[in-house]
């Protein structure tokens, strides 16, 4: 029965990824065909052009703009959330619930999604995808904060109760100081996230580089495609390790 079991898993996996190549279309010989136009397009933008630089770096600083400011918006309205979503120290169960439903709505819903829906309502910018970069940290970053507070020992915080504190209290005086490292380290985390995905909200018209991203394919003009590239790359690589090394300075 178990070899059965065993033989069942393995052919249901199989099938699987058997209709899943076929939806996706997956063709290794349009790969092959392709490659030279791939090779054409990095052999016409060299070198990269340098006259937009300026241009370029003001784009690549709104980008991260959006990604701090959706960010520490999200943040701000994480904590107080994810301590609805804790199971072990809500201060309102019944709410426990519906938060975590609203969580995984937040959740299910991309930020680029959120942005083009923003652009129909704000308008083009860099405000759009402020909302929906926010919108969508919001519910991610909230859930990781509630996981975690939901396996941390309470045992500080119970010994605060047991002064006479009331349970708001005896949070921000024993399991903050606690869940407060964490937090921060989630925060930088997603602000990281969020550069890197900020740079194709523009294709949406939310601004930031992934403005210029697009209308560099548009017009194919491959050499200031490959500008725009080299400076995402930089930015991302220069706040990858700074946000690596402030965490590990957290922790």
């Amino acid at each position: 029965m178990g070899r059965l079991k065993k033989w069942a898993a393995i052919l249901a996996v199989a099938v699987f990824y058997v209709v899943s190549w076929r939806l996706a279309q997956v063709d290794p010989a349009r790969l092959v065909t392709g490659l030279p136009k791939l090779l054409h397009w990095l052999a016409v933008g060299w070198p990269p052009k340098t006259d937009e630089l300026p241009l370029i770096l003001l784009r690549t600083g709104e980008t991260i703009a959006m990604a701090a400011i959706g960010t520490t918006l999200a943040t701000v309205l994480a904590i107080p959330t994810a301590v609805l979503a804790s199971r072990n120290i809500t201060p309102l169960p019944w709410l426990y619930f519906p938060t975590r439903w609203f969580l995984n709505g937040l959740r299910g819903i991309d930020s680029f999604v959120f942005a083009l829906l923003f652009v129909a309502s704000v308008g083009l910018g860099p405000f759009a995808g402020v909302l929906g970069i926010g919108l969508h940290t919001w519910g991610s970053a909230a859930k990781l904060m509630a996981d975690h507070i939901e396996n941390v020992d309470l045992g500080a915080m119970e010994a605060v109760e047991t002064t006479g504190a009331g349970r708001l209290t005896a949070i921000a005086y024993a399991l903050v100081p606690e869940i407060l490292p964490v937090f921060l380290s989630t925060t930088l985390f997603w602000w990281e996230f969020n550069v890197r995905a900020s740079t194709v909200l523009g294709v949406v018209g939310a601004g930031g580089i992934g403005q210029e991203l697009k209308n560099s394919v548009d017009l194919l003009d491959f050499q200031r495609l490959f500008t725009i590239l080299a400076v995402i790359l930089v930015v991302v690589t220069a706040l990858d390790q700074l946000s690596g090394w402030l965490r590990r300075r957290l922790t």
